[in-house]
């Protein structure tokens, strides 16, 4: 097995805490909320949301190519405001990866926004070949949420204020 990872940043004008707030605390509700054309829901399989361990199943619309993803809260820290979780079951992972790690940092920018850091590792299966871009690629669907999110809360200053 081996581990295919990618790093990337993403600036916003959103303050860390809030960003923290909606993309790690409140996902499993805000998501749905934002993007019903893409998640039916985000359901807590297990756990407490934005507790370590707690596991989360997102269920997507109908009509898209994968139906459901489980990420698990690995480790969190909402002083500091990281969170490791992992994806660890899904139609999307295919035959091909065991298991997907996601570190988020989201850091104070000058301004008052944050610099949201993420580092993503692809366990891949032994046997099996996946590159970069494959790893990349879900990573910018990760951004994709960063920036819906982003958009909500610059239209409601008052949410997760």
């Amino acid at each position: 097995m081996g581990v295919v990872s990618v790093s990337s940043e993403y600036a916003t004008p959103i303050a860390p805490a809030r960003m923290f707030k909606a993309l790690v605390i409140d996902a499993h509700n805000l998501v749905p909320k934002l993007s019903p054309q893409a998640v039916k829901s985000v359901d807590v399989v297990e756990g407490v949301p934005g507790e370590a361990g707690c596991i989360k199943q997102t269920n997507f619309a109908d009509g898209l190519p994968f139906k459901y993803l489980k990420h698990k809260i690995d480790a969190i820290d909402t002083d500091n405001l990281v969170c490791k979780y992992s994806l660890i079951e899904g139609d999307a992972m295919a035959d091909k990866i065991d298991l997907v790690v996601y570190n988020v940092k989201f850091e104070a920018s000058s301004g008052g926004g944050c610099v949201i850091k993420m580092t993503t590792e692809g366990h891949v299966k032994a046997g099996q070949e996946v590159d970069e871009a494959t790893i990349k690629a879900g990573q910018e669907q990760e951004i994709g949420y960063f920036k819906l999110v982003e958009t909500h809360l610059l239209a409601n200053p008052d949410v997760y204020a």
